[in-house]
């Protein structure tokens, strides 16, 4: 007896040990953070997080149209987002999704900046210029700029977008970027999420140059496109807090995965 329970404890142990050697933290609840050995595993760490646009958008047609620096061009403060065929606005889906992300982050022990601290129709921008350099204000070590699409090209689908090797805007932020971008793209592949096959690649990730979101950062930085709010199935997902959470969870981890 003594020899097959001393046989069980070296099994379970090696199990144990290999399980440790390829168990990435990403699938532990971040809402959950002692899962991780601390209560505070990004303690010291800082998070920008732009939820795109501002409820209000639309009644201030004429500050939002002003156009700002947009990293060696010029571009409108802000656009008034799109919105499900249902009518559920993707600046509320951002701010949801953001808020979520943002407690989830903060139970891990990060300082999360949010770009905007409301979403009300009586509010409009931050313009795009100030959503670029965010993260450079505050010193982040990461930005990231949750969106909604809303194209009729195709079907359901999220994408992420990174910023370009292009002086002298983003070259010293590319390759972080787009290490950020993969992770991310991984950690909502890995919870189930399709990827968007309409846009360019149709893997999931999109590099772009025309974002003064990205353009101006100083700070490693992505876009996330997390669903098609025009396809029914992603519609679904994103005006439900479950599926808002399923968003939230994913980011989440690929942010901790990068940071630690």
């Amino acid at each position: 007896m003594k020899s097959v329970l001393g046989l069980f404890l070296a099994f379970a142990l090696v199990a144990g040990g290999a399980d440790a050697a390829s168990a990435e933290p990403w699938y532990a609840d971040p809402s959950h953070p002692e899962e991780e050995g601390s209560t505070a595993p990004l303690a010291g760490r800082i998070v920008v997080i732009d939820p795109g646009h501002q409820l209000g958008n639309s009644r201030f047609s004429g500050r939002i149209s002003r156009l700002v620096p947009a990293g060696g061009f010029r571009k409108p403060c802000n656009t008034t987002g799109t919105a499900t065929n249902g009518g559920f606005p993707e600046a509320t889906f951002n701010w949801k999704v953001a808020r979520q992300l943002q407690r989830r982050l903060e139970n891990r022990g990060a300082h999360v900046v949010l770009t905007r601290d409301s979403n009300s129709r009586d509010e409009w921008g931050p313009c795009v210029n100030r959503r670029g350099r965010a993260g450079n204000r505050v010193g982040a070590d990461l930005k990231i700029s949750i969106h909604g699409d809303g194209s009729y090209a195709g079907g359901p689908g999220f994408h992420v977008i990174a910023p370009p090797n292009r002086r002298p805007w983003t070259h010293d932020i590319h390759r972080p970027s787009l290490r950020f971008a993969k992770l991310t793209r991984a950690r909502l592949r890995g919870v189930g999420l399709p990827v968007a096959h309409y846009t360019a690649g149709g893997d999931g990730l999109d590099i772009r140059s025309d974002l003064g979101t990205l353009n101006l950062s100083d700070v490693p930085t992505v876009m996330v496109e997390l669903g098609n709010m025009r396809s029914r199935a992603d519609a679904r997902r994103m005006t439900s807090r479950d599926g808002r959470a399923v968003y939230a969870r994913a980011l989440a981890a690929a942010a901790y995965r990068y940071l630690k």
